[in-house]
């Protein structure tokens, strides 16, 4: 009666009022953003108060969820993986500016946001919502895009798909069940060009913001902070929101039930550097942690190997020219660089010098170890020489039990979600009550079978085997001399072996191959593949890309003699 305006859908005046307040047209069902002023007296006089509750259709949306879309739910991952890298260490830079930069150029070059709507996408929308009833306009609704932001020092993101962000209540085909607005056709589209976002592409992200701010982090640590729990991926959609219902082909996007690969990673890292058109990066120069000679350190103290292989390690950076900036430096687009593999790099230099010290060939590193051993026996001056044959025992032990143990915790990890999923009010007392009953016999179970519960995880460490010289039991190898293998001559050190094996005379085409270089085992000695099994432990890769790698730093420390080999092997041939 107090409300006479015409509607602006049918231009009656024939008004009634919801139960939340809001007045709306009996002839046409039109609703208003208008709500009824109440003017109550009870508690205080000459005291006016404006009813603005929403009721029971703000009560049935919760119940459904809010309208979120998949890049919504990618960027509250990304959220979450950073602030778990801060909390590592990493410099709070790494989320509010480079990471947040990466992901906002991420949307507008692949045309979810900050950027004009494309045509073909509003027609597909329009198609979905076209058959919704009963719409209730929210324009006040803020974007969930915008409150999930990594950096909320901006405005709101202009979304292509903002124009259906003020639906409170789209179709069946579309609501309660269904999880996202755009889960379907985010999966039925071609995305090839656009880079389409993944969960392992989370990772690619986190590892482009590391390198960039040149962090002690490398792509192999990372991976396994994420195996070990300290980083948020393994379902990690159980962290969202109450009101971001996930559903249907929602979890075929998010739950992940494979670990992370090294090698995907780092090429979807390159692949996404490229799309962005990200310069140069920043330079790899000697002080930093990603340098050869740097990581060469870490990896030496992590095999428990002589301190003195670093001197050998830096003289083959040197020598074959690895460690040089611009070889070093990631030029996202340029095709005619090799693209570094920081630490598989420095486990290859490692393994190289290995061989050129002591051959590896299930032969000759015995004989030194027995001369080692001997001169030990007779040597008073406190000094100990290296013995391969010792440091072999020692590390193989400690790996042994180190393997089983990881073998033991991925054979027994639980890939299902702690946290329940349910999406639907209806079935979310029969959901909660039936995980609760599975938890209670997990747990009488266990007490039966004396089985140990499972210890909270350990700290997060960049070492996995750690090895102390002040154990009096002689397993730690870093102080010991090189001495017994090595020989001066014009003034420098070189080693007594003059011969060298190489795992390959001629590489193959890495793009048509996928490697350089092919592996098995039982073409190899066996000493050469305890190395690459040693360093593949520590990397959590496998040994045939640490194999490459050292047939990359072979070719390139031997090439002339290789080149001249080829050449007169032609010549023969003729």
């Amino acid at each position: 009666r107090d409300f006479n305006e015409r509607c602006a859908q049918c231009s009656e005046v024939n008004w009634g009022l919801t139960d939340g307040g809001r007045y709306y047209c009996r002839s046409c069902h039109n609703v208003t953003e208008r709500t009824r002023e109440v003017v109550n007296t009870d508690f205080m006089t000459n005291s006016r108060v404006q009813t603005i509750s929403k009721g029971l259709r703000q009560q049935e949306n919760n119940d459904r969820g809010c309208e979120w879309y998949i890049c919504e739910g990618f960027q509250l991952v990304l959220k979450k993986q950073a602030e778990a890298l801060e909390a590592l260490g990493v410099c709070p830079q790494m989320k509010d500016e480079v990471l947040c930069s990466f992901w906002r150029c991420y949307l507008q070059k692949s045309k979810q946001a900050y950027c004009n709507r494309p045509a073909g996408e509003t027609v597909k929308a329009l198609s979905v919502c076209e058959s919704s009833t009963d719409v209730d306009s929210d324009p006040e609704r803020p974007s969930v895009l915008h409150l999930l932001s990594l950096s909320e020092s901006e405005g709101e993101l202009q979304t292509d798909c903002s124009f259906a962000s003020s639906m409170s209540k789209v179709s069946e085909s579309t609501s309660v069940y269904s999880g996202s607005v755009d889960g379907s056709l985010y999966l039925m589209k071609n995305q090839k060009e656009r880079l389409r976002m993944t969960m392992p592409m989370t990772l690619s992200f986190c590892y482009m913001a590391l390198l960039w701010l040149r962090e002690p982090i490398t792509l192999s640590e990372l991976l396994r902070f994420v195996v070990e729990g300290h980083i948020p991926y393994l379902n990690v959609f159980q962290h969202f929101p109450e009101k971001m219902k996930l559903c249907g082909l929602d979890l075929k996007i998010f739950c992940v039930e494979s670990w992370p690969v090294y090698e995907e990673v780092h090429k979807t890292m390159l692949e996404l550097a490229a799309f962005l058109d990200l310069p140069r990066f920043p330079d790899i120069t000697d002080s930093c942690f990603l340098h050869p000679d740097m990581l060469c350190i870490k990896y030496l103290m992590e095999a428990n190997l002589p301190d003195e292989l670093h001197n050998w390690t830096c003289r083959v950076v040197k020598k074959i020219g690895i460690g040089e900036v611009d070889f070093l430096t990631l030029v996202p687009g340029n095709k005619s660089t090799r693209k570094v593999k920081y630490d598989i790099l420095a486990a290859a230099v490692i393994v190289v010098v290995l061989k050129l010290l002591f051959l590896l060939d299930d032969h000759y590193e015995w004989l030194l170890s027995d001369f080692a051993e001997e001169r030990n026996k007779n040597n008073k001056e406190g000094g100990l020489y290296f013995e391969f044959k010792k440091w072999y025992e020692v590390v193989k032990r400690s790996l042994d039990v180190e393997q089983k143990k990881l073998d033991e915790e991925r054979a027994k990890y639980v890939w299902r979600c702690e946290k329940p999923l349910f999406y639907s009010v209806k079935n979310k007392s029969k959901v909660l009550k039936r995980r609760q009953m599975v938890v209670n016999l997990q747990n009488q179970f266990g007490k039966l079978s004396g089985s140990v519960q499972r210890a909270e995880k350990p700290n997060p460490s960049s070492f996995q085997l750690s090895w102390s010289e002040e154990n009096t039991d002689g397993s730690c190898f870093h102080g010991h001399s090189l001495k017994g293998i090595l020989q001066e001559k014009c003034g420098l050190l070189t080693a007594m072996n003059p011969d060298y094996w190489l795992c390959t005379v001629k590489l193959c085409n890495e793009k048509l191959c996928g490697h350089l270089a092919h592996y098995r085992e039982v073409d190899f000695p066996q000493s050469y593949h305890f190395v690459l099994r040693l360093f593949s432990f520590l990397l959590r890769i496998q040994p045939s890309y640490i194999h490459d790698e050292v047939c990359m730093i072979e070719h390139k420390l031997f090439n002339k003699k290789l080149y001249k080999k080829l050449k007169y092997n032609t010549v023969l041939r003729k």
